[in-house]
C-alpha cells in the first residue's frame, strides 16, 4: 500500500514538473514576443531632427604687398529629417536647402558660392528583415538666378543669366526595394524611374537642348534606374561623416552614361553651437555639362540643432 502511494505521488509529481516546465517556456516565449513586439513598437510615431547652420568668411588687406582682394562672404543651410514609423511601415523624409553668396570689392556682382533645394521621400512597407517595399521621390532645383559671367570689350565684367528657381528642377520617382538597417545606413533600388527635366522655355538656346530639354519644350521624360545610398559614421568622437550618392540610368538614352550625385559631409564639433564643416558635391549629368561639376565648402559654422 506504502510502494503504491509512493509511486502515485511520484507520478503525480512527475507530471506537475514536466507541466511546470511547459508551462515557464511559454512564459519565456510570450515574453520574448511581448519584448520583440515592445521594440518594434517603442519607436512609432514622427522622429524629427534638424540641424541649422551658418558659415561666416571675411578677408581684408590693406597695404599686403602680397596681393589680396577684399571680400566677404556668408553660407546657411538646413538640414531636416521628419521620420514616420508604425509598425511595418516606414515613411523617411530629409530636406535639404543652402545659400551662400561672395562680394569681392572690385566685383560689381554679389556671386553665389551656394544654391541648393533638394528634397527626398521614401514610403516602405515592410517585406522582409531589412526590406521594404517601397515608392520614392526626389526634387531638387535651387533658390534664385544663376549667371555666366565673362568681361567686354573694355574689360568690364558682365554676367548673363542662365538658370532660375524651377529651371531647371529635376522629379524623379517610382516603385522599388528599400534596405533600411537604421536611420544611419540606408539604400533604395527603383528599376522602374520616371525622371522629369522642367525648364522655363525662355532659357532654351537656339538649336540647342537646355539640360536636354529641346528648344521650345519645358519638359524632359526619361525612363530608368535609380539607387541611392545614405550612410553616416562617427569617425571619432565629435568628428561625423555623412554621405549621400544618387545615381540614374536613361533607359531610352545612352543608359551607359550614368548621373552620379555624391555629397560628402564632415562635421567636427567644438561645442554645442560651433562646428568645423566640410562639404563637397561632385555631380556628372551630360545632358547638363560633359564633365564633372564640383563644389567645396570648408569653415567655422555656428550651430542650432532642433
Amino acid at each position: 500500500m506504502m510502494k503504491r502511494q509512493l509511486l502515485s505521488f511520484l507520478f503525480i509529481a512527475v507530471i506537475f514538473v514536466a507541466n511546470a516546465q511547459d508551462a515557464e517556456k511559454e512564459i519565456i516565449i510570450n515574453t520574448e514576443k511581448a519584448v520583440k513586439k515592445i521594440a518594434d513598437t517603442t519607436s512609432n510615431g514622427w522622429k524629427r531632427k534638424g540641424n541649422i547652420i551658418f558659415l561666416f568668411n571675411q578677408s581684408n588687406f590693406n597695404n599686403w604687398l602680397a596681393g589680396g582682394e577684399n571680400n566677404m562672404s556668408g553660407n546657411i543651410g538646413l538640414n531636416y529629417d521628419f521620420n514616420y514609423k508604425k509598425d511595418n511601415l516606414t515613411w523617411d523624409n530629409k530636406l535639404i536647402a543652402s545659400y551662400g553668396l561672395l562680394q569681392t570689392k572690385n566685383s560689381d556682382f554679389q556671386k553665389k558660392t551656394d544654391d541648393r533645394f533638394e528634397f527626398n521621400s521614401v514610403l516602405g512597407k515592410k517585406a522582409i528583415g531589412y526590406w521594404y517595399y517601397s515608392f520614392f521621390l526626389n526634387f531638387r532645383t535651387q533658390f534664385a538666378k544663376g549667371y555666366i559671367y565673362g568681361k567686354d570689350a573694355n574689360g568690364k565684367e558682365t554676367r548673363e543669366e542662365y538658370t532660375n528657381i524651377f529651371s531647371p528642377g529635376y522629379l524623379t520617382f517610382g516603385p522599388g526595394m528599400f534596405w533600411k538597417k537604421s536611420d544611419n545606413l540606408k539604400v533604395n533600388f527603383a528599376p522602374l524611374t520616371s525622371k522629369v527635366t522642367i525648364v522655363d522655355q525662355n532659357f532654351t538656346l537656339p538649336n540647342e537642348a537646355y539640360f536636354g530639354v529641346e528648344e521650345g519644350e519645358s519638359l524632359r521624360y526619361e525612363l530608368g534606374f535609380y539607387a541611392s545610398a545614405y550612410y553616416k559614421l562617427d569617425i571619432v568622437t565629435n568628428v561625423s561623416m555623412e554621405n549621400v550618392l544618387n545615381l540614374y540610368s536613361n533607359y531610352l538614352e545612352d543608359p551607359q552614361n550614368v548621373d552620379i550625385d555624391y555629397t560628402l559631409n564632415v562635421v567636427m564639433r567644438i561645442n554645442r553651437y560651433l562646428t568645423t564643416n566640410l562639404v563637397i558635391q561632385t555631380i556628372y549629368d551630360d545632358n547638363a555639362f560633359r564633365g564633372f561639376q564640383t563644389r567645396q565648402i570648408f569653415g567655422l559654422a555656428a550651430n542650432y540643432g532642433f
